[in-house]
């Protein structure tokens, strides 16, 4: 997709940009505009997507915490509008230590509750998001071992060695790590043994219809099959029909995530 310069001098400058240019150029600005709002105001909030076991649905291993963004009518703003524009900026970093501070207050409510929450590799490496998960560990260190923080495969490999040094620190501590998207991106098997990752999150283009494509079966056994070759358990998500949580299981996944189990909620 072509990228479009959002600064207020590009949308006003005398070089006319095409209609579609400009929609598309507008409506960012005004996502962007409202994504800031919200963090501002305190207009976030997390919802709740069980992770449960292949085969036994009852039985939910953890959770994984969304971040919502709520615009001023309390309408939530999807977070594909605006996710993959502000993950390389600083309203990413942002995003992430709102996440966190949400999942670490659940976490200090909620005495048995395991969550995991989505962080990027730049936001390891920011000093605003790591100091606030070093003083809420400092106050609580048993949060740690119910925590569960889950990076983007290609954010991971950009900054593998950023993220390997992270997950030295925080392992023996006892927080959890999951690699989002695997397979979906630019995994390197070379960097992949170097980061001991707890589980593996399947990109959803596997998962999807899995049940009349040959080649989403070979290809999601796979990765289940060197997910647990490195020790790694397998999460299946985006799963939305039986049939695909059927076939998961049946190449050995261990756990489902998705719509087919349960839709994000505001409360457990």
């Amino acid at each position: 997709m072509a990228s479009f310069d959002l600064s207020p001098g590009a949308l006003n400058a005398q070089t006319p940009m095409d209609p579609l240019q400009y929609a598309v150029a507008s409506r960012d600005r005004d996502v962007l505009s409202i994504v800031r709002k919200a963090l501002e105001r305190g207009n976030t909030a997390l919802a709740f997507q069980p992770v449960v076991r292949a085969g036994q649905p009852d039985q939910v291993v953890f959770y994984e915490g969304l971040i919502r963004v709520l615009d001023d009518g309390g309408r939530i703003v999807p977070a594909g509008q605006f996710m993959g524009q502000i993950e390389e900026k600083a309203l990413g970093r942002d995003i992430d230590c709102e996440t966190l501070r949400h999942g670490l207050d659940m976490l200090q409510a909620n005495p048995t509750l395991r969550l995991s929450l989505n962080v990027s590799a730049r936001s390891i490496g920011d000093a605003a998001w790591r100091r606030r998960l070093d003083q809420r560990l400092d106050s609580d260190p048993a949060l740690a071992h119910r925590l569960i923080l889950e990076v983007g495969e290609t954010s991971a490999m950009q900054l593998h060695e950023v993220v390997i040094r992270f997950m030295e620190e925080m392992q023996p501590i006892g927080i959890a790590f999951a690699l989002d998207d695997f397979g979906g991106g630019m995994t390197s098997f070379r960097h992949l043994k170097d980061f001991f990752f707890d589980m593996v999150k399947l990109d959803r283009c596997f998962v999807k219809d899995i049940n009349h494509s040959p080649d989403n079966q070979v290809l999601a056994e796979a990765l289940i099959s060197v997910a647990h070759q490195f020790e790694m358990f397998a999460v299946g998500q985006g799963v939305e029909t039986a049939a695909e949580a059927e076939f998961l299981a049946s190449f050995g996944v261990d756990c489902l995530q998705g719509y087919h189990i349960a839709i994000p909620k505001f409360t457990l």
